[in-house]
């Protein structure tokens, strides 16, 4: 018999292209806030002062900073509560929203989320801080933003590049959901149906920048994703790439958008039922005697190279010299529900494929054809 136990988290979203000056002015207004500090990094400041155009924010903050440095975060604090900050109402992609959750944390302050990529953090009550070359995550219902305002305009900011790098890494929340530590039937077939919207609404992006209903079926999928993966939890996709961006300053959704396949075609083999259903969601017809694993690589391999996305860590700026200390601390962090046992030999050879952007394939983490 199937026993889990599943928690929904509880937030408002509003999904409106165009609409969110009007959206954010009635969420301020439902909230009686009365002191309102916007963040934004400096280039995301346009998109941020359209968002908050019918309201008068106390404090412009914009020192955003990938990873969220400790640092940072009790300068912003300390900013918040000298102008007795009452809302924050973060504009930007998943650095800007990981800093108002650092504030939060600390502060109780509730936030306002508007995405302006596909990162979800704005959906999850995970936050993650960096210090001493150590990135450091947590899970605390304070930081769960209470509203959330979609607005697909925003996207069209994004060049074709960031927007695949930020899709994939919203289907990797989906795909490390499928078997994450607190994985149910629930959550994952949010995370299957995520990763169909996120498929499709990449491809359309990709084929028509300004295809906005492919844009909002990405947005939709990017906020299922999430869901899926604050309620499954972090699974060794997400533990790898937080030691990764962390420890080595690699960019967090290339990054991500990097490392998914070779997660994927290290767990596939162990898990065919779930291998199975997500090639199917992302566009690999059951068409009967074909090996689960293999389908669902090849579909993702299929839609990487459809979307022209990262394939080297490499590229990215990491090296093999870094191979030996990245697997010593992903092996301290690896979930012991992980499909597959991660070792320091297969986690090596994973890193090593991602490294140089071998083609993935399953059940082995380096294949023999090189990219």
């Amino acid at each position: 018999m199937t026993t889990f136990e599943h928690i929904t988290l509880g937030q408002r979203v509003l999904f409106g292209a165009g609409r969110s000056a009007q959206n954010v002015a009635a969420e301020v207004s439902r909230l009686g806030a009365s002191r309102v500090m916007v963040i934004a990094a400096e280039f995301e400041r346009p998109m941020a002062e359209t968002a908050t155009g019918q309201i008068g924010p106390a404090l412009w903050w914009d020192e955003v900073i990938m990873h969220v440095p400790v640092e940072v975060a009790e300068r912003a604090r300390a900013a918040a509560e000298e102008e007795s900050i009452d809302l924050l109402v973060c504009v930007g992609g998943g650095s800007t929203t990981g800093l108002a959750k650092a504030i939060a944390l600390t502060t109780g302050i509730p936030i306002v989320a508007v995405p302006t990529t596909y990162a979800g953090s704005e959906a999850t009550n995970v936050w993650g801080m960096t210090e001493d070359r150590t990135k450091t995550t947590g899970i605390d219902d304070k930081v769960l933003p209470v509203t959330v305002v979609y607005d697909a305009e925003f996207t069209r900011s994004l060049p074709v590049e960031l927007s695949v790098s930020s899709g994939l890494n919203a289907l990797a929340h989906c795909i490390d959901s499928l078997w994450a530590p607190r994985a149910d039937p629930i959550n994952q077939a949010l995370a299957l149906e995520g990763s169909r919207a996120l498929a499709a609404g990449l491809a359309g992006v990709t084929a028509d920048p300004q295809d906005m209903t492919a844009r909002e079926e990405t947005l939709h999928g990017a906020y299922l994703a999430a869901m899926s993966f604050a309620s499954a939890g972090s699974g060794l996709h997400h533990k790898i790439c937080h030691v990764l961006g962390g420890t080595f300053n690699l960019p967090h959704a290339q990054t991500h958008a990097t490392v998914l396949p070779y997660v994927l075609a290290f767990n596939a083999p162990a898990v065919p039922e779930l291998a199975q259903r997500l090639a199917i969601a992302l566009g690999r017809p059951d068409t009967g005697g074909q090996d689960p694993a293999r389908a669902a690589v090849e579909a993702l391999n299929t839609l990487r190279h459809t979307l022209g996305a990262p394939t080297a860590l490499a590229d990215c700026g990491f090296t093999a010299e870094g191979i030996p200390e990245a697997v010593e601390r992903v092996l301290k962090a690896a979930p012991a529900s992980n499909p597959v046992t991660a070792t320091e030999e297969n986690i090596t050879d994973l890193l090593t494929a991602a490294l140089e952007g071998t083609t993935p394939t399953p059940g082995l983490a380096v294949p023999a054809q090189s990219r």
